[in-house]
């Protein structure tokens, strides 16, 4: 499913975690591993050592892969390195883009010094920008991520982004053979019951309900027998972290994009919520143009 998986990397204990999630899959899948460092071209690096004028930035980059290419190494993983300059966020959304990868992996939070590039904010830069699905490791104190899932979760609102989304996990959970639960949230009104708020009520149940059972059909199609339907009242992201809870769910699949009416589960901010909050592995699918 997966043959080119983007490492970016920068040398922390949390991009070290994604490094050896993204071995895993990497064997799994029998794909080749790209570590990324991104020197940031807004943070001055440039000095003068013995009368070159080096950047220190990229330097520290260079030395930081091959700590990452002796992991590998030691993994028996297969790999590639590069070291580039730009803008990090962007630019790793754009690399991965032009060299057609699969799947990005990077944790939520990197390193405080002067590489921070994969500190929280940038990596849901990373999420919002990036047409190739991300998938976000955010480590808990001695906690180990598990590999193959077994539990997958699908979120859906019934919109083209949760659909394409459901696409992306449906492959996934085909090739893992892995249980698929499909989450729907209604969420409650804020204002007190009337005619009008309880047909809509019905509506928005209806709509959920029709959300799950779609994605449900299409994980039949795919030959996924082991599913379950989860629709549930609430906060999107409160139901989303209560589902990963009760029911071991082992990595969660959604859209960046979804519904902007009520039922908007999957709207920028919930996955991005989602992807900060969430104690398993994250995978994110942007709409392709």
């Amino acid at each position: 499913m997966y043959e080119d998986i983007l490492l970016p990397f920068d040398g922390s204990d949390g991009a070290a975690e994604a490094l050896y999630h993204a071995a895993e899959i990497a064997h799994w899948a029998d794909a080749t591993i790209h570590v990324l460092f991104v020197a940031d071209t807004a943070r001055d690096s440039v000095t003068v050592v013995e009368s070159q004028v080096v950047d220190a930035l990229v330097q520290e980059g260079e030395d930081i892969v091959k700590e990452a290419e002796k992991t590998l190494q030691t993994l028996g993983a297969d790999y590639e390195s590069d070291v580039v300059q730009g803008n990090p966020a962007p630019t790793i959304a754009e690399y991965a883009e032009r060299y057609d990868h699969d799947l990005v992996v990077m944790p939520t939070h990197g390193r405080e010094g002067i590489s921070r590039y994969l500190l929280g904010s940038v990596t849901e830069k990373v999420v919002r920008l990036c047409s190739v699905p991300v998938l976000t490791v955010r480590m808990q104190p001695d906690e180990q991520l598990a590999f193959p899932y077994e539990n997958i979760l699908l979120p859906t609102d019934g919109s083209d982004g949760a659909a394409h989304a459901a696409e992306h996990g449906l492959a996934l959970a085909s090739a893992l053979d892995t249980t698929v639960h499909v989450l729907s949230v209604v969420e409650e009104p804020s204002l007190g019951v009337d005619v009008r708020s309880t047909v809509s009520g019905r509506e928005t149940e209806q709509a959920a309900t029709d959300a799950v059972e779609d994605v449900v059909s299409e994980a039949e199609t795919c030959g996924i027998t082991n599913t379950v339907r989860h629709i549930e009242h609430g906060a999107p992201i409160e139901e989303i972290l209560d589902t990963i809870d009760s029911n071991d769910i082992d990595a969660v699949v959604m859209g960046t994009t979804g519904k902007r009416g009520t039922d908007r589960i999957l709207l920028g901010s919930v996955a991005e919520k989602t992807v900060r909050t969430a104690p398993v592995p994250v995978i994110t699918v942007g709409n392709q143009e």
